[in-house]
């Protein structure tokens, strides 16, 4: 198999290397593959980065990425590949680069695992009824019988609703099939093979809301996704059911929400929200019924390096004249985040 010698730059915000790229993954950068420079761009104008820009065939990008507009690829004449080492590539990848036909590669998958984990943990703890039970614990200090306070509690024949069958979606469905669960999706995208193919039952928004012991949201955010989680969805929810939101906060009536918590028979976690922290006197943050984290279910610590792994492998695919494993193309952007 020949290997064909590629110059590579790094192009992201300050800090993002140390966190993403331990020194020993850069060093495997070889042999193949020549990293022009350990220090990223964190601009396409300096004279530096100009000089970069000229020997650049293949462009790792991290978060805070400047924007490859018109005059960034005009002085990258060598450039063919943008390998993100991160999910969305919307913040930096412009319309110039798909018309140029730069292939561009995401590590949204590698990304996707720990969203997926997270998930799945929040689920068997919700069904389970850990969150409440020890709540009652701590506040009451004494000795408690579970099953009395929730005779429903555990996992075994629940109902689990999956919003969006994206990449993350899948990974949870994917996890969830060594429990026993019944599993079932909502997404316009999803047709009966695909359903059949994951296992899983396709039904209405409607019937996932109003039929499911956990609703899991793992839509994207799009025009025609927000408020996707509107009031009258969130009043049909199922009396005891969580909701769970990994996705982003707009997708959600928050207000609804909060409306329906407050009556006493809606649970929810909620990874993120809108905006993404909210003010200090939210209901939210207060009421018993809600587990608030500060978007801990995407890579953080040790899972960063996954995504740099990820990128690092697409980098020596090319090397070897491979085409990508995570190659995105223009049209997926219409349908993901």
């Amino acid at each position: 198999m020949t290997t064909t010698q590629l110059n590579v730059a790094l192009a992201m915000g300050p800090g993002v290397v140390s966190r993403v790229f331990p020194a020993r993954r850069l060093e495997t950068l070889s042999p193949g593959l020549r990293l022009l420079s350990p220090e990223p761009m964190e601009e396409f104008t300096s004279p530096r980065s100009l000089e970069l820009l000229a020997e650049t065939d293949i462009l790792i990008t991290g978060w805070g990425c400047p924007k490859l507009d018109a005059a960034a690829l005009a002085a990258a004449p060598r450039l063919t590949h943008v390998l993100h080492a991160g999910g969305t590539v919307k913040h930096h990848v412009s319309d110039e680069c798909w018309e140029r036909g730069i292939e561009i590669s995401t590590a949204a998958d590698a990304n996707s695992i720990p969203v997926a984990e997270y998930t799945v943990a929040m689920i068997l703890l919700a069904n389970k009824r850990v969150l409440q039970i020890a709540r009652k614990l701590h506040s009451e200090k004494t000795e408690i019988e579970p099953d009395q306070l929730f005779p429903d509690m555990g996992n075994f024949g629940k109902r689990v609703g999956i919003i969006g069958a994206s990449r993350i979606g899948k990974h949870v469905i994917r996890l969830l099939k060594s429990y026993d669960v019944q599993i079932v999706v909502a997404d316009p995208f999803l047709d009966d093979a695909a359903a059949a193919a994951l296992g899983v039952e396709r039904v209405s928004l409607e019937e996932l809301a109003s039929s499911c012991d956990v609703v899991s949201l793992h839509a994207p955010s799009l025009p025609s996704t927000h408020n996707l989680i509107h009031q009258g969805l969130v009043a049909s929810f199922k009396p005891g059911a969580t909701f769970i939101n990994t996705a982003r906060g707009e997708l959600v009536d928050q207000d609804a929400l909060l409306r329906r918590i407050e009556e006493g028979d809606l649970y929810a976690v909620l990874d993120v929200t809108t905006p993404w922290v909210l003010p200090a006197d939210s209901g939210f943050y207060s009421h018993p019924h809600v587990l608030l984290t500060p978007h801990l279910a995407g890579s953080l610590g040790m899972e960063l390096e996954r995504m740099a792994v990820s990128t690092i492998e697409e980098a020596h695919r090319l090397s070897r004249g491979e085409p990508l494993r995570h190659r995105l193309h223009a049209k997926d952007l219409a349908f993901t985040a």
